[in-house]
């Protein structure tokens, strides 16, 4: 799942005109987008519980009740362009945060910071002078699996910016997308995850990727 769409041809990425707006602007508003989500979420979960001094009482350690930790991931996958299908190497590193007081937001309870790489060739698979970057955030839900501890869900909303580069110009576009995985937990620290993304970017036909990577969690 990745985010980020990579163009199908050459002639897409010089074709798209490029947008004036500052990449720091677009980013705003991509953070703007989840912040009333999150809120809200948070706000509705605080307002349905008021604990009792006996519920206080009986709660668990506080470090225990946060349920808190750090994940750097590193991903490699394939995008399958439409229309056609066409596969480019697609490469993710990144970072995300469990918070607390969000385990019960219907949104999510992890905020994530991630880089994309991804080849805008109109050939080849692992790289081309066409690529294709993007900076996103995005808001992940963790939930857990029937009769299982060792593999859990999860899904995650992602929007950023994406810039085209190896042409005349350097062409900025607004990215989204929504995936959907497992993981796969080894132990406290070690995971695998695995995921299956659908992403879209303006002006550039969807696309969807598969990936695998490898996340250190503390």
């Amino acid at each position: 799942m990745m985010i980020g769409a990579t163009a199908t041809s050459a002639h897409i990425v010089r074709s798209c005109p490029a947008i004036g707006r500052p990449r720091r602007r677009l980013l705003s508003v991509a953070l703007l987008a989840f912040l009333p989500l999150i809120l809200c979420g948070a706000g509705l979960n605080l307002c349905a519980q008021s604990p009792s001094s006996s519920d206080r009482d009986a709660s668990p350690p506080a470090q225990e009740q946060a349920g808190t930790s750090t994940d750097l991931f590193v991903m490699f996958g394939s995008d399958f362009d439409r229309p056609g299908l066409l596969p480019r190497a697609n490469y993710k590193i990144g970072i995300g945060h469990t918070f607390g007081f969000l385990k019960k937001d219907p949104v999510g309870d992890e905020l994530t910071f991630g880089y994309t790489y991804e080849n805008a060739g109109t050939h080849g698979f692992l790289h081309t002078a066409q690529g294709e970057h993007t900076e996103s955030v995005g808001v992940m839900k963790n939930f857990s699996l029937p009769k299982t501890k060792t593999v859990t869900g999860y899904t995650w909303i992602q929007s950023g910016i994406t810039s085209y580069t190896g042409g005349a110009h350097v062409q900025n576009r607004l990215d989204s997308g929504v995936s959907l995985g497992g993981i796969v937990h080894f132990n406290t620290t070690n995971s695998i995850w695995i995921q299956e993304s659908y992403s879209k970017v303006v002006t550039v036909p969807w696309y969807t990727t598969f990936c695998v990577g490898y996340t250190y969690s503390w």
